[in-house]
């Protein structure tokens, strides 16, 4: 029999499943998801013994089964919020600040703010890692408006409900050089069981070829970045370095796209500068939330914070590593007019 908690307001179906010496992942994919697996091209994973190619993006076979998952079974309103991020591109900030504009009328900022004692992966949850992993099905229609989900999925892989809607989407996305580091970082603070860490060299190459969690990340990027000139009311794209540069300007784009605009009032009391400190790397980093436990499967909280700065692929590549990724970027990237500053 299925058991129901509730979690952050959200009521969770949850089915039993078995576990096994290696985390228990294959044990819980179906039997469906067993045989779409020996039809779909396959490499080696960065942190599992493979990666998998499903509808031309790069995934674990776990993530795949939830995803299917996913596509089959939501249903989009209208008022929905998607935060859509290529992984280690500042999906835990824009979570935070996404949280904090369209709740800001029922939390305080000053004190006891949700953010303080959550981790922004539960109060904003993965369809794929919370929502629709482990065989669960979510009880979503009851939740309170609007709601609030993330993804790493590329656009075309999206629900037809999400692109058919008039729900918003959200999209950030980070130099492709700052990303790469952050993800190998990322991904060999992991425990991998008996894999060994990745090396910078190998695990560089691969992302070149495109291989990697939800990759190739220009395919990603582009996805998002057409539908945002094509629908710029339906997807707004937005670029971690130009955050970081000026938050403030950046917060009110995003509160307006989202439909909770700053009125002048809040603007003079100071809220939109409020939040910006209230989701700042520096203070949530520091928070004891976010230095123990687990909001994202196989992931500790700590893992989530590491510099958070631009330019900190120049400490680890070298000039042809630095040469080939760009030459990669005006191959893939060229001519679509999306740029990245990739310096402070």
């Amino acid at each position: 029999m299925p058991s129901s908690i509730n979690t952050t307001s959200m009521t969770i179906t949850h089915y039993p499943k078995n576990q096994s010496s290696n985390g228990g992942e294959e044990e819980e994919l179906s039997h469906e998801c067993k045989e779409l697996l020996l039809s779909l091209p396959k490499e080696k994973g960065w942190r599992t013994p493979h990666l998998y190619k499903y509808q031309e993006f790069w995934c674990q076979a776990i993530e795949i089964q939830s995803i299917v998952s996913f596509q089959r079974h939501f249903q989009a309103s209208d008022n929905d919020v998607v935060l859509a991020t290529i992984p280690k591109s500042g999906t835990t900030w824009l979570k935070a600040l996404a949280f904090a504009i369209v709740n800001r009328k029922r939390f305080a900022l000053e004190n006891n703010h949700p953010l303080l004692t959550s981790n922004p992966h539960d109060l904003v949850p993965f369809f794929e890692y919370k929502l629709y992993a482990n065989r669960q099905l979510p009880d979503l229609p009851n939740l309170p408006h609007p709601r609030l989900f993330g993804t790493h999925l590329p656009f075309p892989s999206l629900p037809t409900s999400i692109k058919k809607s008039g729900c918003r989407v959200v999209y950030i996305c980070r130099n492709p050089f700052d990303t790469f580091i952050s993800s190998w970082h990322f991904l060999n603070k992991v425990d991998p069981g008996s894999k060994a860490p990745m090396s910078l060299d190998e695990a560089f190459e691969m992302y070149c070829k495109g291989v990697i969690g939800f990759g190739p990340f220009w395919d990603h990027m582009l996805g998002y970045w057409k539908e945002s000139i094509e629908r710029p009311h339906k997807v707004l794209f937005l670029k971690y370095e130009d955050l970081k540069e000026d938050v403030t300007f950046h917060l009110k784009k995003l509160a307006e796209f989202l439909g909770f605009p700053f009125s002048l009032e809040e603007e003079r009391a100071g809220d939109v500068e409020k939040i910006a400190k209230l989701c700042s790397f520096e203070n949530m980093k520091e928070l004891e939330v976010n230095k123990a436990g687990k909001s994202i499967k196989y992931f500790e909280n700590k893992t989530l914070f590491r510099k958070g700065v631009v330019g900190d692929w120049v400490n680890y590549l070298t000039p042809r590593m630095v040469e080939q990724l760009t030459k990669v970027v005006e191959e893939k990237l060229g001519g679509s007019g999306l740029s990245f500053k990739v310096f402070t």
